[in-house]
């Protein structure tokens, strides 16, 4: 939620501080790099299994699991790179539209059913992908929209941040 809010603010073109510009990254970085080691107890690097079992077993959820946590980091890194100037080319805006589909599109077919309450997690998936899908279609639309007037560029950045904003809310309602 909390870069959700930057992001809003950038669009809404309030006067925030430089650092925010950054909150994506590095909040994206860290639930990344926290989703790699804590998504799974039995799996790499805290568990029983190896690198080679975690990655490349027969364990769909794990795999799963750690796809969507190098997405979120890959996201992260092109991001940081495209908001200190490092990489200037539009196309740098394509991972962040791209990975957020595809990670949000990934939230349709994952499931948790071995666990007891899997058709509500189930649900909470399929929400938390159309909102996901919906942030990652706003955000391309206000990067690469033809002929579009700034107007209508702030209107998706403003329906992005919406988005993710309530993207961060369900996951903070989530349980399992």
């Amino acid at each position: 939620m909390l870069f959700g809010f930057a992001e809003l603010g950038q669009a809404l073109q309030y006067p925030l501080p430089l650092w925010t510009r950054l909150a994506l990254p590095t909040i994206l970085g860290a639930v990344g790099v926290y989703s790699m080691i804590w998504s799974d107890h039995d799996a790499w690097p805290i568990g029983s299994l190896s690198f080679a079992d975690t990655f490349f077993g027969q364990d769909r959820e794990i795999i799963e699991h750690k796809f969507c946590a190098a997405l979120a980091m890959a996201i992260a890194i092109c991001e940081a790179l495209r908001r200190t100037g490092r990489v200037r080319h539009p196309a740098w805006a394509a991972p962040l539209v791209f990975l957020t589909l595809a990670g949000s599109l990934l939230l349709f077919v994952h499931s948790h059913a071995n666990h007891p309450g899997a058709a509500r997690i189930d649900l909470h998936h399929a929400v938390l992908g159309a909102v996901g899908v919906c942030a990652g279609l706003s955000k391309g639309l206000s990067s690469w929209l033809p002929g579009a007037s700034p107007l209508v560029r702030k209107r998706w950045d403003l329906a992005w941040g919406g988005c993710v904003i309530l993207f961060g809310f369900l996951l903070v309602v989530y349980s399992e």
